[in-house]
C-alpha cells in the first residue's frame, strides 16, 4: 500500500488546527486515512511474520492523554503503531511513527523492567564485544546511526564509572531509529523500506533476546 500525499497533508492541517471543532468537521477524512494506516500496519505485520514471530500489532489512538501534560491539544498530529514479538523468548519491539517531516521507523527497548535493565547492564559489563560488533556493523550504522535512549549522567549504582563499556552501561533505554522525509514516505516502495528497516534490527533483537533469557553463565532462565 502506498501512502498518499493527501494523508500527509491531513496531518499537517491537523497540526495547524488541533481542536475539537476542526477535527469533528473533518472526521470522515480522518477515518479514511486511519483505515489506510491500519491496512498499512496489517500488511507490514504479515510481511514480518514471514521471518519473525509477531504476537500482535496495533495502531495507537490519535487522541492525546492530556491529564498530566502542559500541552492540552487534544490530538496527535501523527499516526503511530507497534509490532510486538512473541514473549518471553523473543524480545524487542518494532515501532513506526508517521509525522510530516519527522517519520521514524525502528525499535528496541524503551522501558525495560528493573530486572531486565540490570541483566543488560551486567552483560555489557562482562563482555561488550558482541553488542559492539552489532552496533558497529556497516549496514546497521548506515541505516540507524547510533544507539539512542535516556541515560544516567555518571554510572548506575553498583557499576564503575571507569568501566570501558560505561557508555552502554549508563543507558536506561536501548533503541534505534531511521528517519524518512515526506517524499520518501509517499513513494510506492516506502512499505518495502519499512520492512527492510525492521529486518535490519533482527541481529540486535536476537542478541538481546539471548541476553534476557539467560543468566551470566549462559544458562536459560526463561521457559
Amino acid at each position: 500500500m502506498t501512502i498518499s500525499k493527501d494523508l500527509i497533508q491531513f496531518l499537517k492541517d491537523l497540526e495547524q488546527n488541533n481542536n475539537k471543532e476542526w477535527f469533528e468537521a473533518h472526521k470522515s477524512t480522518f477515518q479514511k486515512h486511519q483505515k489506510t494506516m491500519k491496512t498499512f500496519f496489517a500488511e507490514v505485520a504479515d510481511r514480518l511474520r514471514a521471518t519473525d514471530d509477531i504476537e500482535s500489532h496495533k495502531v495507537f489512538r490519535i487522541y492525546r492523554d492530556v491529564r498530566f501534560s502542559k500541552d492540552k491539544t487534544p490530538y496527535k498530529s501523527w499516526f503511530a503503531g507497534s509490532f510486538k514479538r512473541t514473549a518471553p523468548m523473543l524480545r524487542g519491539g518494532y515501532y513506526m511513527s508517521m509525522q510530516p517531516g519527522h517519520t521514524k521507523v525502528g525499535g528496541g527497548f524503551y522501558g525495560p523492567s528493573p530486572t531486565d535493565l540490570l541483566r543488560i547492564r551486567r552483560e555489557f559489563e562482562q563482555n561488550d564485544s558482541e553488542i559492539r560488533s552489532i552496533l558497529d556493523d556497516k549496514k546497521f550504522k548506515s541505516i540507524f546511526g547510533e544507539l539512542m535512549g535516556e541515560e544516567v549522567k555518571t554510572a548506575p549504582k553498583g557499576f564503575s564509572a571507569d568501566h570501558p563499556a560505561i557508555d552502554l552501561i549508563r543507558k536506561k533505554q536501548f533503541y534505534v531509529m531511521r528517519s524518512f522525509n515526506d517524499a520518501e514516505v509517499t513513494k510506492p516502495d516506502f512499505q518495502d523500506k519499512v520492512v527492510e528497516t525492521f529486518l535490519a534490527l533482527r541481529p540486535y533483537f536476537d542478541y538481546m533476546s539471548s541476553v534476557l533469557t539467560t543468566n551470566l553463565d549462559g544458562e536459560v532462565i526463561v521457559k
